[in-house]
């Protein structure tokens, strides 16, 4: 049984990502009495302990705001190592703030090509030991990055140290898509190839880039969502029941989900860009990155033979949503009426609120045997006050690996998409406010359209 961590260290502490999501998550875990360890900040940046703390006060006052109580147990708690994470000497001072732990926990809210120099420094400095590591996504740009950082990360912690976090998964919507699947009776007979026609995924964002224009020339809609977040839903519609409820049981199931995923081929994905990108700031003049992919996903299974899954991510469209939407068959047998209509389906609403809902036929009105839609519908209206990064935080401080990503799954990832990162696709301008190039419509003419997600109710 996977015993707790006893200290708290996180590489970055006066980044944007601490300052975003690590203070916020610190004060809830403390505030539910989740945690009673160390907690260090190290930065490369001069600066102190009460400057740390002044910080993490100005964290919590923009996001979510300070419990009294819990903010004074953080702050009693903290402590600051100021340093190079090259520098050999940083790791010794680290070592005398741990003091006494016996089992920490290090957090890498830095930049991804870090990861290899702070986890080797932990390594040479012994401050490895009995310790785990938590490694903030992307996990590579691609199959060959993916392997060398797995490489590097295994030569300084066992896997079973290692937790490779996607906050996505640590969102209650997206755990309830796993529940829903095998928790009720009346969705596995139908949940194959023999009844169900189609798949859609999107995740919309009616906001562009918001200045991170550095940053997202590196990444692209396919790097940035696509090859992790939207292919670890896909993986979660289409993996078969877990052997047990094992954190190991879950993942096994998703990597052979991940592993039957067909590469994709350039015929079967569509980039675009819209149209004022190339005038952000920090964007090249002449830049070919993506902020819009469309894709058609296959799986060689017999449980999925045959049905595809449109995949869809882009920034400037009309609404920001996240959806998912299952088709099911039409009945081959019309007893009643056979003019054109709506397929029965399933549809997931992620983000921003929560929907489940069937869509089914009833008789219209009057005296004719006639039919017309209707979409029975489950909206959560609880608040969940539970972050990912709180949840996702305190399941790796207890050791409890089920919601992160194990190596397999982010290399069978990257085999995915790997065949049409970069420029091996075209790029096709859109206009802000649509659903993105005409050729994305054309990727699934034939097979139903796209359904766009509404705009969420007020």
């Amino acid at each position: 049984m996977a015993t707790d961590s006893d200290a708290f260290v996180f590489f970055g502490a006066t980044g944007d990502l601490a300052f975003r999501q690590v203070f916020p998550a610190l004060q809830a875990l403390i505030r539910r009495g989740h945690f009673n360890g160390t907690i260090v900040g190290v930065a490369r940046s001069a600066g102190s302990l009460d400057a740390l703390r002044e910080r993490a006060r100005a964290s919590l006052e923009a996001h979510g705001g300070i419990d009294a109580q819990a903010f004074a147990k953080l702050s009693e708690r903290l402590r600051y190592v100021n340093g190079d994470y090259q520098d050999p000497l940083t790791y010794q001072r680290l070592r005398q703030a741990l003091s006494d732990s016996k089992r920490p926990l290090y957090y890498l809210a830095i930049p991804p090509e870090l990861f290899p120099t702070v986890a080797n420094g932990l390594a040479v400095s012994s401050c490895n030991q009995s310790a785990r590591v938590v490694v903030e996504k992307p996990f590579g740009r691609d199959l060959a990055s993916a392997q060398a950082l797995n490489k590097t990360l295994h030569h300084c912690f066992p896997e079973s140290d290692i937790f490779r976090i996607d906050h996505y998964l640590g969102k209650e919507p997206v755990q309830n898509l796993l529940f829903f699947r095998f928790a009720n009776t009346f969705v596995e007979p139908i949940w194959n190839r023999h009844y169900i026609q189609r798949m859609q995924i999107t995740m919309a964002e009616a906001i562009g880039i918001e200045g991170r224009g550095r940053f997202y020339e590196e990444v692209g809609a396919i790097r940035d969502v696509v090859q992790n977040h939207l292919l670890e839903i896909a993986a979660l519609l289409t993996m078969e029941p877990p052997v047990d409820r094992q954190p190991d049981a879950l993942r096994d199931a998703k990597h052979r989900a991940f592993d039957a995923m067909r590469p994709l081929s350039p015929s079967e994905i569509v980039r675009g860009q819209y149209r004022g990108y190339r005038q952000e700031k920090d964007v090249a003049p002449n830049s070919t990155v993506e902020t819009f992919a469309a894709l058609r996903l296959q799986l060689d299974t017999p449980r999925w033979s045959g049905v595809p899954i449109y995949i869809r991510a882009g920034k400037r469209l009309p609404v920001t949503s996240t959806e998912i939407r299952v088709d099911l068959r039409q009945s081959p047998h019309a007893v009643f009426d056979n003019s054109p209509h709506e397929p029965n389906f399933v549809r997931f609403r992620v983000s921003p609120d929560v929907i489940v809902s069937f869509g089914a036929r009833i008789k219209a009105p009057g005296e004719a045997m006639v039919g017309e839609n209707i979409e029975l519908l489950a909206r959560d209206s609880t608040v969940d006050d539970m972050t990912p990064y709180e949840r996702l935080l305190g399941d790796a401080w207890r050791g409890d690996a089920m919601l992160f990503v194990r190596e397999d799954e982010v290399e069978s990832a990257w085999r995915v998409v790997e065949p049409v990162l970069d420029n091996v696709v075209p790029i096709h301008e859109y206009e802000p406010g649509t659903w993105g190039p005409a050729e994305a419509d054309k990727l699934i003419a034939g097979d139903g359209g796209w359904r766009n997600p509404e705009a969420p109710h007020p």
